[in-house]
């Protein structure tokens, strides 16, 4: 049985193929090419076989596609195929030259037959590999990535989920570097609050990076792990607490922070510490993004909630009225004068935030989000979004993977 159905294989070979002018080889986990069934010799060398499997490995290590070269001068990627936690194996994105360079040909061809290629058909396949720019090879492989995630609509949790604790190792690395350059090794108290401010705007990203700088500063202020947990509990306290404070209807927060707690006690190393803090601040955030801010009133806090659970849907001040037992004038003034948004922009704030959230972590297609934020329409949500971010849903999420 294949890994894929063979519609679901050509459908993505046939738009690769007209983005890219390459094909593709379908590999399982072990890098042996299951589609198509004839493809040229050299391809299935022993060599070629166990780097393709290796560079697999390190598309699931990274949570993202890699590019590997197969002889000198020759490059290809890969994708990883995953579903949830799953991997299936993975789709390699053809073959290219990056150096016009005929002395670049011969070694190529030389070293396929070192591995065992005939000479020949060395020669015949390395004559059909196009020149490309090294630039326009992520570009090629995120190509493919968005194509088969879009038409496969599996979910690559865990791969998500690598990718995001790379990048916070990768931040927490650099942080640690530069506050040794720096010899800097105090603790930034007022991290929390700026960490905090980011999170009540939404920015996501932002207060990730605040999170890490801060991850590393604990590290560096001292090393010891009972040290760092005691701080991280403390960090984590401030964020529920001011809260908390803020709204009394964040009160279920407690209970979830103190599972966190449970965890962070638990956690045995570094590593294991901050990757526990990477998913309590997304759920910290999570829920700070779908109250919002501070309710003046429990009429409010109903109104907010009310929202906050149906702002996918679409719902008018009407029935946010009736939830919160008011008029619609006296609820939209009230609304207004909490959270500074009309009812209409509270709710496309919302979704703005949620379709930010879907176009950083996930490949789900602009139409496809339009449709689960609630905007319905792909050409209004595009309009929406540029509107609050000054950029189009396809450039901030180029945008986003290039900060990544």
């Amino acid at each position: 049985m294949s890994i894929l159905s063979k519609r679901l294989f050509d459908s993505v070979v046939r738009d690769y193929r007209a983005a890219s002018g390459l094909p593709i080889q379908l590999v399982d986990c072990e890098g042996a090419v299951v589609l198509p069934k004839k493809v040229a010799a050299p391809i299935n060398l022993t060599a070629l076989v166990r780097n393709r499997a290796h560079t697999l490995s390190e598309c699931v290590r990274w949570g993202e596609p890699q590019a590997f070269f197969i002889a000198p001068g020759i490059m290809s990627w890969m994708i990883p195929l995953m579903n949830h936690t799953k991997l299936e194996g993975g789709l390699c994105g053809g073959f290219v030259f990056i150096e016009e360079d005929s002395q670049g040909v011969n070694d190529s061809i030389n070293y396929l037959v070192s591995e065992g290629a005939d000479r020949k058909e060395a020669e015949q396949f390395v004559v059909t590999i196009p020149l490309f720019e090294q630039v326009e090879v992520r570009k090629a492989a995120d190509k493919l990535y968005d194509l088969f995630y879009q038409y496969s609509g599996w979910q690559p949790l865990q791969l998500r989920r690598n990718r995001d604790q790379m990048i916070q190792q990768r931040q927490i690395a650099e942080e640690i570097h530069q506050r040794k350059v720096e010899q800097n090794r105090a603790y930034p108290y007022d991290g929390e609050r700026i960490l905090l401010s980011h999170i009540r705007v939404g920015d996501r990203a932002g207060a990730r990076k605040i999170f890490n700088k801060m991850l590393a500063a604990m590290f560096l202020y001292s090393p010891k792990q009972v040290v760092v947990r005691a701080r991280a509990i403390e960090m984590m306290g401030y964020l529920v607490r001011a809260a908390v404070e803020d709204s009394p209807l964040m009160e279920p927060l407690l209970e979830r922070h103190m599972k966190w707690i449970e965890q962070i006690v638990e956690t045995k190393d570094f590593d294991d510490l901050c990757d526990v803090l990477r998913q309590a601040l997304d759920d910290f955030m999570n829920s700070i993004f779908l109250q919002g801010v501070n309710p003046v009133s429990p009429a409010v806090g109903r109104a907010l909630d009310f929202i906050a659970a149906n702002y996918t849907e679409s719902i008018g001040l009407d029935e946010i009225a009736q939830a919160a037992n008011l008029s619609t004038f006296r609820i939209a003034h009230l609304l207004k004068e909490a959270t500074g948004k009309t009812a209409l922009q509270h709710i496309h704030s919302l979704r703005i935030q949620e379709a930010r959230r879907l176009l950083e972590q996930s490949d789900m297609s602009c139409t496809d989000i339009a449709y689960e934020t609630g905007f319905g329409d792909q050409s209004y949500f595009i309009k929406q979004f540029r509107k609050w971010m000054g950029i189009t849903p396809a450039k901030y999420r180029k945008s986003f993977r290039a900060r990544g």
